[in-house]
């Protein structure tokens, strides 16, 4: 099992919440206000005067076999318009309750 955590514009949030229902992945975990900046070009996101715009991050717990699916239907969305982007990481969960 893998933790797919995806980082997001809010100008994204329902097409990130419609690839998730599309790829049959239920489960989530919704952060709205996120404030960050990308490593490369992003530029801030901090609900500012200068630097209005704003992220959002879910992370789901997806079976080994989405994930391939998933980053690919992620980077689509990226490709889409990279002025706002959306980026995914993935960690591996060992234990679970």
């Amino acid at each position: 099992m893998k933790a797919v955590f995806i980082i997001f514009n809010q100008a994204n949030t329902e097409r990130v919440e419609y690839m998730l229902d599309q790829l049959e992945i239920r489960g989530f975990t919704f952060w709205e206000q996120v404030q960050g900046q990308g490593s490369l070009t992003g530029e801030p996101r901090r609900g500012t005067h200068t630097w209005p715009e704003m992220n959002s991050a879910i992370i789901t717990m997806v079976e080994d076999d989405k994930v391939d699916v998933l980053l690919k239907t992620v980077h689509k969305l990226d490709l889409r318009n990279k002025a706002i982007g959306v980026r995914a990481f993935v960690w591996d969960i060992t234990q679970s309750y």
